[in-house]
């Protein structure tokens, strides 16, 4: 879906940040702004500002910013086409997309149609589920029996589905509605003439909200011993098993507050974990966790724990955990893997050892790089060289799923030691293991393209060292290194051949390739240092920055400025004057913009570069009184002239021209002199 940046334009300028965060944080005012506990990390006192007149958020603490969108996104854990949505129906707006057919939009919009009605159903359902509940005292034991307070009852919306097949008929009198067997609510015996009865019966029941607070399905418990012991709702159009987590829109703010998300198995650890002081806890919907799992939890923190039984399957649960974590470990994120003893879940093992025995255990966690290897020596005996080949092979898939960085780097190096191979002899196996793959997956026309080392493997072939080979149009490497070496090095100016290495190694080559003796290596005192790159300057931000702060951020400014104002602003060399040019004509299409919007509008613009850089960061807080600003803006103005004027002043004296030059040196005192203080009265 497609949606077109005129209407996130439109839909940001109609929005206010301020009410959007203020439904998730609690806002109290602050001078210009609006200060509140920063959502994104754990803090005591407020560091998280929401701008009205920017139509921004930013916080001092940990640097995260954004508009409302990007607030939803963050925050909420929506994509980005359910957060416009969401907004766009709080304000009344219908989104377009410029994609698509009439037909197509006609159906798209039938379909949130129907998911929203589907939502309605399932909440109805609920409703009653919670009112059956306080009715049963043998659901209510058993709640009370697994320590759930009537709080924590309330919170995750807990319920009950009574006996009978056709309980539901009470709460839809309509009980052949077809949205009924759609949600999964009840089921149809085509066998028996179309029979209908309820799903769920005699379960104690655990609504299933996604992120937005919306009942998209539900997990029912048995009481007895029927079986299934656990069952949930059907694939529905709201309700996808593979992509949903039990929990996660009551632990969205516990997860950020203890800094991380504690995966478990079952609807009753999650519920038991937050009744113990563990309200950061999520569960899998009877399926193992899959990549979308994992990366709708990181839209909420950096760091996981997977919490499994220590039984046989539990690390079966555990290893399939490890291949959808596998994708999104990247050097930043923390991903962990907690085994219980066999006899314990979380529940009961904090029933037994107390709170602080489990957060002991959730800090010693194994992380995710031994797991791995754990789990490709499984089985392998390491002490035989064929066990060693056999773990290699298990660990190919898993060492390839991680994303490029310093772990997988450093994995290679773990993985090579037990192979009792050299890292890069590893990389070479498995890469051409991989192009191999990749050929027959191809089929035969693929070969006449040649083997190549997949990208994400940043090794290359036997013939050419890591470290580089020699300059194009060289012969390849061969012989002692010290001839190698020198044949990377260009012929200094006035000789012939190639230039000595700056360093050598002492001791005696004894033939071809191979080397006598040990030493150090040493500089030659006759040759040349190697070139030293050169350390980049930090540019200081200058008054031409800030005053494409000041306008980007109140740009009703534009207004009061002086012709001469908008002119030397727009003479100003590329980014800057195109920007300023770029802004004013912004102005005088739409009037003043809150930088948001502004935002938005420069997407893939050439000024796109230089605005988000002047307005990123704890510097581009440009709030405060508007005369002490707009003050501080024309200061900044006057300035800018001044420096054009004297460039402007020397190249008329180059050229001789008296009159103008007298012209500019008496602007340049005019300009002077209201910079100049106001004497004392």
């Amino acid at each position: 879906m497609s949606i077109p940046q005129s209407f996130i334009q439109e839909l940001l300028s109609r929005v206010d940040v301020v009410d959007i965060v203020g439904r998730y944080v609690q806002l109290k005012k602050g001078g210009a702004n609006f200060m509140g506990l920063c959502p994104f990390h754990g803090e005591k006192s407020p560091s998280f500002s929401v701008s009205p007149s920017k139509q921004f958020y930013h916080c001092f603490g940990c640097g995260k910013n954004g508009n409302a969108i990007s607030f939803l996104m963050d925050h909420a854990g929506m994509g980005f086409i359910e957060a416009v949505n969401d907004l766009a129906q709080s304000v009344g707006l219908q989104v377009p997309d410029d994609d698509i057919s009439p037909q197509e939009r006609e159906r798209a919009a039938a379909a949130r149609q129907k998911q929203a009605t589907l939502t309605d159903v399932l909440e109805k359902a609920a409703d009653a589920y919670r009112r059956h509940l306080r009715e049963s005292q043998r659901a209510i034991g058993y709640f009370k029996g697994r320590g759930v307070s009537g709080h924590v009852a309330k919170q995750y919306g807990l319920g009950y589905a009574p006996e009978g097949w056709r309980s539901l008929a009470s709460v839809f009198p309509a009980y052949d509605d077809p949205l009924l067997e759609e949600s999964g609510l009840v089921i149809v015996n085509d066998e028996d003439g179309g029979k209908r009865y309820d799903r769920f019966r005699d379960r104690v029941m655990f609504p299933i909200r996604n992120v937005k607070g919306e009942c998209i399905g539900f997990g029912g418990r048995v009481l007895g011993d029927d079986k299934p012991k656990y069952l949930n709702s059907p694939e529905t159009p709201v309700f996808h098993k593979g992509r949903e987590l039990y929990g996660l829109f009551e632990a969205r703010t516990p997860i950020r507050e203890a800094g991380y998300a504690l995966v478990t198995e079952g609807y009753m650890d999650v519920v038991a974990l937050a009744q113990l002081g563990f309200p950061n806890a999520v569960a899998t919907l009877g399926t193992a966790c899959t990549p979308e799992h994992v990366q709708k939890l990181l839209r909420f923190t950096d760091a996981v724990v997977f919490s499994f039984d220590g039984d046989a399957a539990g690390r079966r649960a555990a290893r399939k955990a490890l291949d959808g974590a596998l994708p999104h470990a990247t050097d930043t994120r923390s991903i962990k893997f907690l085994f219980l003893p066999a006899e314990h879940d979380p529940d009961s093992y904090v029933r037994e050892h107390g709170t602080d025995a489990f957060a002991r255990c959730i800090a010693e966690a194994m992380p995710l790089s031994r797991f791995l290897v754990e789990a490709a020596s499984d089985g392998c005996d390491l002490a035989t060289a064929e066990g060693r080949a056999h773990m290699a092979s298990n660990a190919r898939p898993l060492w390839a799923s991680l994303p490029d960085g310093v772990l997988r780097r450093q994995l290679l190096s773990e993985l090579a030691q037990l192979t009792q191979l050299p890292a890069n002899d590893l990389a070479d196996l498995w890469s051409q293991a991989s192009a191999q793959d990749h050929h027959r997956r191809q089929g035969p026309s693929a070969g006449a393209q040649g083997h190549s080392a997949p990208a994400h493997l940043p090794y290359h072939s036997p013939d050419e060292p890591p470290w580089g080979g020699p300059p194009d149009g060289a012969e390849p490497w061969h012989g002692a290194p010290d001839a190698g070496y020198e044949a990377s090095y260009g012929a200094p100016q006035g000789q012939g051949g190639g230039a000595k290495p700056p360093f050598r190694k002492s001791g005696d080559w004894k033939g071809k390739g191979d080397w006598k003796g040990k030493g150090n290596w040493k500089k030659r005192d006759d040759s040349p240092w190697p070139p030293q790159p050169r350390l980049p300057n930090t540019p200081m931000a200058s008054r031409v920055d800030h005053a494409a702060r000041l306008l980007l951020s109140h740009m009703a400014f534009l207004e009061h400025l002086a012709p001469d104002d908008h002119t030397a602003l727009c003479a100003l060399p590329a980014p800057h004057g195109p920007l300023f040019a770029w802004l004013e004509a912004q102005f005088m299409e739409h009037g003043p913009l809150a930088w948001a919007v502004l935002r938005e509008s420069l997407r893939g613009h050439e000024c796109e570069t230089l605005a988000v850089k002047v307005m990123t960061g704890a510097h581009a807080q440009t709030e405060g009184d508007v005369a002490e600003l707009r003050a501080e803006l024309s200061d900044l103005l006057t300035r800018i002239q001044l420096e054009q004027i004297k460039e402007q002043l020397s190249a008329a004296s180059a050229s001789g021209d008296l009159a103008l030059w007298r012209e500019l040196d008496a602007r340049s005192r005019t300009l002077k002199a209201a910079l100049e203080p106001a004497a004392p009265k």
